[in-house]
């Protein structure tokens, strides 16, 4: 069986992180739409019979019904190809949503808050989606799997493990549990950073179609899976046949980095650079023949460090940001860091760069105060820095701006 699984497009996304720069933001939201046509247009190119889309196709609070039609015109073209969407936190299966108001195409599937299984002579298809923007409980996990002696896919939206009070509202999803069931294949979605080639369970994110910001460095697109219960035995990678019972495990000339006395295929290391199929293949599982990644969206967000010890103007700080090489593709963040010499204003520095691509300033520069010394010291300069580090020790997720306020009333103080 071969399927595409994508998830988190969230069309009409309002892309507040480029909300400073309009233009950008209307930019980004074309991209999002070529996007999406080259994922469409390339299930179409290689012939993929289905399409696993697992949750935040869009965003309900903004999403225009022109989209949709843009979205469903798009499903059009590909009518030979099986579409399952699984409604996510961002777009739930509401009464008013367009998942239940609009006439979408025959070749599309919508899953709501019911458990439903789909057989078809593939697999069978088990989906569950939001029915709101919260979900505490869907009992994914509480599946009893029909017949183990087909291929069995689960297409969600949630939060494997979550451990965060937040995650825990998103559809939280025990994997001990999931485990036991017994699914081939879990199309996930809701977390924005792929786990493709590092998960042995095959309960898989895609990651976003897109990137939406600069948590979500790296590159971004879909997965062309291929998966075969029927040939577990040998496990075929790109058409190549691995023995279980070789006493070498020679894969014409790979190397395999494998426990030579338990040869464990789960565990095989394949160092294989294959530029011909784009393939990022750490782990072979017993039904997953191939795993390839497809990137998709040509615009980055990252990061540039700067050290600014040695500068003393807001001038001069402004130039050597100029003076960085950037490319015209990528969204950037500029990191400040070292020891600074001068008063640092984010937002106005932002303004005064001439780079349209640098969003965002960022200060981790340390002062050229010694404050472990000045903590110990009984005056009330050294009271007022003891009660802010004890703030900070409590309270590690404001570090920035606690330590702004000790920079500014020690200013004050001199």
């Amino acid at each position: 069986m071969r399927f595409v699984h994508m998830a988190d497009i969230h069309f009409d996304s309002p892309f507040t992180v480029l909300a400073s720069k309009k233009e950008l933001s209307n930019i980004r939201r074309l991209e999002q739409r070529e996007t999406f046509k080259k994922a469409i247009e390339y299930i179409k190119k290689e012939k993929i019979p289905f399409l696993f889309i697992s949750g935040d196709l869009y965003e309900q609070e903004y999403i225009r019904e022109s989209t949709i039609e843009y979205i469903n015109n798009l499903f059009k073209t590909i009518p030979e190809t099986k579409i399952f969407i699984s409604p996510g936190n961002h777009d739930p299966f509401l009464n008013n949503s367009f998942y239940n108001t609009f006439n979408w195409n025959k070749n599309v599937t919508i899953f709501n808050e019911e458990i439903k299984k789909i057989e078809l002579e593939e697999a069978d298809i088990y989906g569950y989606g939001f029915s709101d923007f919260y979900c505490t409980n869907s009992k994914v996990d509480e599946i009893k799997i029909e017949n183990k002696d087909k291929l069995n896919i689960l297409i969600t939206h949630g939060a494997l493990d979550a451990s965060k009070t937040l995650d825990m509202q998103y559809n939280p999803i025990n994997s001990v549990k999931l485990r036991k069931i017994g699914f081939d294949y879990v199309a996930l979605g809701h977390i924005h950073k792929s786990n493709y080639n590092t998960n042995e369970d095959n309960f898989i994110y895609p990651g976003s179609l897109i990137s939406f910001g600069f948590d979500e460095i790296g590159e971004h697109g879909i997965l062309d899976i291929k998966i075969n219960k029927n040939n577990s035995e040998e496990n075929n990678l790109n058409n190549l046949k691995i023995n279980n019972n070789s006493e070498k495990n020679n894969l014409n000339n790979l190397k395999i980095n494998n426990n030579l006395e338990e040869n464990n295929l789960n565990n095989l290391k394949l160092n294989n650079n294959s530029e011909k199929n784009n393939l990022t293949y750490k782990k072979i599982n017993k039904y997953i023949e191939n795993i390839k990644f497809i990137k998709l969206d040509n615009r980055n967000f990252e990061e540039k460090i700067l050290d600014i010890s040695l500068i003393n103007s807001e001038e001069e700080l402004v130039e050597e940001v100029n003076k960085i090489e950037y490319d015209k593709d990528k969204f950037y963040k500029i990191v400040f860091k070292g020891t600074k010499n001068i008063e640092i204003n984010n937002n106005r520095i932002c303004k005064l760069i001439a780079n349209k691509n640098i969003l965002k300033v960022k200060d981790k520069t340390e002062t050229n105060y010694n404050i472990d010394n000045l903590s110990k010291q009984k005056t009330l300069k050294g009271i007022f820095v003891k009660r802010l580090i004890e703030k900070l020790n409590s309270n590690p997720e404001q570090e920035s701006n606690i330590k702004r306020a000790i920079e500014i009333g020690l200013k004050l103080f001199d």
